[in-house]
């Protein structure tokens, strides 16, 4: 190593460097910083003046405590993705001030924006509609649109309001929805700062023509949403997946679908890729996105920024302000599955 510039680990995978900054935001990378190329799985086998002098690590590889205790210049761990791994000794992270960080904010904006797409398809029938054009069963005019609703003045329901669920509120704003809100993970007085209503989990379910699901998968709440959540929920009620499968028991989300009791939306699935005979892949009054809501060019970028801006800050002493910090209380309860693919 040169000596001459601060060390930083660039383990991102699945990412790479080449997509999360531009041309000109990786020259300023390398120009200030020393990158140090490897596998998540490698971190552990680099030579110890490396670990010793390295500042930041780019992705969340795994450390043991014996590799963090090499890790003696570590001021933060830049997990380049929005899920938090339970694969580092969390409380001695944080308790040599060890910033673990992630981008995720960047993708909040697209995928509530393709969320509020999958609402509007499903409340006035779009795709139904379009595909009906291919085996000649469209209908017209009012013909076509007995099941249809509108989405302003609806009763919403939103779970989770971490940077997702507050970037939906902004992208519902024109549509002046009545918007309850369920996260124990947040203090009622912060959700009514952000004119929404807080609410129990029961009462989201059943007073909501619609329901957007963006809870992070954690210890606490796998599969929480079953067949009985489905049951509560209002006839004809549109359901919103778009963070994570494992919230939700996905088999009865099908049951419900199947049965007519609701409409859905999913981008994400239990499997990805989903089965080739996958009863998803074919169900009627289910719509289909294959986990893409997030991956566009201009998020996978800004995450670089983001990274670029904090470090900066570090660098002068200054707490991180761009990436989402992981708390204490939390960081060791996240359970979302990385994503392993772009």
């Amino acid at each position: 190593m040169s000596g001459n510039k601060p060390i930083v680990i660039s383990a991102p995978e699945p990412r790479s460097l080449d997509l999360i900054f531009t041309p000109d935001k990786l020259a300023q990378l390398r120009a200030k910083y020393e990158i140090v190329e490897t596998s998540a799985a490698d971190v552990a086998q680099l030579d110890g003046s490396v670990l010793a002098g390295a500042r930041y690590i780019l992705g969340q590889p795994p450390l043991s405590s014996e590799t963090l205790a090499r890790l003696t210049s570590l001021r933060a761990v830049l997990n380049v993705e929005s899920n938090l791994q339970d694969n580092m000794p969390y409380d001695e992270v944080f308790g040599r001030g060890i910033h673990v960080l992630t981008t995720g904010a960047a993708f909040a904006l697209p995928v509530a924006e393709i969320g509020l797409g999958f609402a509007l398809d499903l409340l006035r029938g779009i795709t139904p509609a379009d595909t009906g054009f291919a085996d000649g069963t469209e209908q017209w005019g009012g013909d076509g649109n007995a099941q249809a609703r509108l989405l302003t003045g609806a009763d919403v329901g939103i779970i989770g309001f971490g940077d997702l669920g507050r970037a939906l509120t902004r992208v519902l704003a024109g549509f002046r929805c009545n918007i309850q809100v369920h996260d124990p993970w947040i203090a009622p007085s912060i959700l009514r700062d952000h004119q929404v209503i807080p609410a129990t989990l029961d009462t989201v379910l059943a007073q909501s023509d619609v329901v957007f699901v963006v809870a992070a998968v954690t210890t606490d709440n796998r599969g929480f949403l079953g067949a009985d959540a489905f049951a509560q929920m209002r006839e004809g009620a549109a359901f919103i997946l778009l963070s994570r499968a494992d919230v939700v028991d996905f088999d009865a989300l099908l049951d419900a679908v199947a049965e007519g009791h609701i409409i859905a939306a999913t981008d994400v699935f239990p499997e990805e890729p989903l089965p080739t005979g996958h009863r998803a892949r074919t169900l009627p009054g289910l719509l289909r996105s294959a986990h893409r809501a997030g991956a566009l060019d201009v998020a996978f970028k800004q995450m670089g920024d983001m990274v670029l801006e904090d470090m900066d800050l570090m660098d002068r002493g200054l707490p991180p302000m761009c990436c989402k910090r992981a708390e204490r209380e939390t960081a060791a309860r996240m359970r979302s599955r990385p994503v392993d693919k772009n």
